[in-house]
């Protein structure tokens, strides 16, 4: 899969955040602990979606700091100074290896016990259509997809079930004085996230079509759960523009599967998806990958945002 980089973007409510270089996500309200040396069981976590599965098995008992601004696009994340010495004086650090080369940089040189890798604690596979190329420039950033591999595991609500189980025995195993509340949210986050995969499930089984355009190829793994099929604009990079040999090959697509809709995302420009909507008269809509949450998101958390993506593809593809 060709990985290029992608442009940050983070909103002006984001940059007084971003000045101390780390977000606690702590569930006591206006807590601005550092990372490390608190009373409680202190998390660093690499981007929203680790930072959100730490909050929700960790409950109380855990302090968690995100390395990743909201607003900005996690990929190009580079570590300052100040978060690796909050990486090393933390419990535990939770990261998906292949997404952030900075953070797994980071973590290999940290000296840490408790290395929590989702990228272990699930099936990784080969996704996204190689489109628009490859280029030398791009070489160095090839380590961004492990081995090839797609990391968009979160929109997946199967995987990322997986990947709690993983995380919740590893909080057991590293505090074991709060071992038992661990288990106790572990159990009843791997049951929403059931409960979510049931909604997919029924909300998608009967459509139109099974197909839906995207500039971001970040939902493989969501479509293959739900047997749907994801073309994306320009692979992996939303900024870029797509050749007119694509964007031909998109309108016909269209066409013959029946498709409605281009997707963009929140965190990067409308631009692309917009130009090829008019090109084909088709409409344009948000299919968040949920990297992050911001004031444009569809929702306040990881579930609010899944249950509007599943709208969006119910629109899209003419759910009966």
């Amino acid at each position: 899969m060709n990985v290029v980089r992608r442009r940050l973007l983070i909103p002006a409510a984001a940059t007084a955040a971003a000045a101390l270089g780390l977000t606690t996500l702590t569930a006591c309200g206006g807590d601005s602990a550092a990372a490390g040396n608190t009373d409680k069981f202190d998390v660093v976590a690499s981007f929203y979606p680790m930072a959100f599965l730490a909050e929700q098995i960790g409950g109380k008992h855990v302090n968690v700091t995100s390395l990743t601004q909201p607003g900005q696009e996690p990929h190009d994340l580079e570590i300052s100074a100040k978060q690796t010495a909050a990486l090393q004086e933390s419990d535990a650090v939770l990261y998906l290896k292949g997404l952030q080369p900075s953070v797994d940089e980071a973590v290999a040189q940290s000296g840490h016990e408790t290395k929590i890798d989702a990228a272990t604690l699930t099936d990784l596979e080969h996704h996204g259509n190689e489109v628009g190329g490859h280029s030398a420039e791009h070489d160095e950033h090839e380590n961004e997809e492990l081995e090839g591999k797609d990391p968009h595991i979160w929109l997946d609500p199967v995987k990322y079930a997986e990947v709690a189980k993983g995380v919740g025995a590893a909080f057991e195993k590293a505090d074991p004085d709060h071992a038992d509340t661990y288990k106790t949210n572990t159990e009843a986050l791997v049951e929403k996230l059931g409960a979510l995969n049931d909604q997919f499930v029924n909300g998608l089984k009967d459509t139109r079509t099974k197909v839906f355009i995207t500039t971001h190829a970040a939902f493989g793994y969501l479509a293959e759960r739900y047997g749907l099929t994801e073309e994306a604009i320009t692979g992996l990079d939303p900024e870029s523009e797509p050749s007119a040999a694509r964007v031909k090959d998109l309108e016909k697509m269209a066409k013959a599967d029946g498709v409605t809709t281009v997707f963009y995302e929140t965190l990067v420009s409308d631009k692309t998806a917009k130009t090829i909507a008019a090109d084909a008269n088709l409409k344009t809509d948000v299919l968040d990958p949920i990297e992050g949450i911001t004031e444009k998101s569809r929702g306040k958390d990881y579930f609010a945002v899944q249950e509007a993506n599943l709208k969006a593809l119910q629109t899209a593809l003419g759910a009966k």
